[in-house]
């Protein structure tokens, strides 16, 4: 199982950012994926998920409304995409399939 993510960066508050995550070592369209994210001196929290097909997603309580979690199978991606963003989604964002292995991360920053 591999895990690439990518598109992080620097943002000002209220910019948005996408994310991508490119899977290997598996059959991505079987399987449920999901983002999490890590702030420095915090514990990992889930941001969100979604089904196998793309048909159901949850968010975690803070972002709703704000995130969007997609994925497309024929290229096995799945995507975050983070509108009105703020200083407190500052973080290395991840994302997970079922199976153990975590990616490297892509940094988040927002700042003005």
């Amino acid at each position: 199982v591999q895990l690439v993510e990518s598109g992080g960066g620097l943002v000002q508050p209220g910019g948005s950012l996408r994310l991508s995550c490119v899977a290997s070592g598996f059959t991505f369209s079987s399987y449920f994926m999901s983002w999490y994210r890590q702030a420095p001196g915090k514990e990992r929290e889930l941001v969100a998920v979604i089904t196998s097909d793309g048909g159901s997603t949850t968010y975690a309580d803070s972002m709703k409304g704000r995130f969007t979690i997609s994925r497309d199978n024929a290229k096995n991606t799945v995507y975050l995409q983070m509108n009105s963003l703020k200083p407190e989604d500052t973080a290395v964002y991840y994302c997970k399939s079922p199976f153990p292995r975590w990616g490297q991360g892509t940094q988040v920053t927002v700042s003005s």
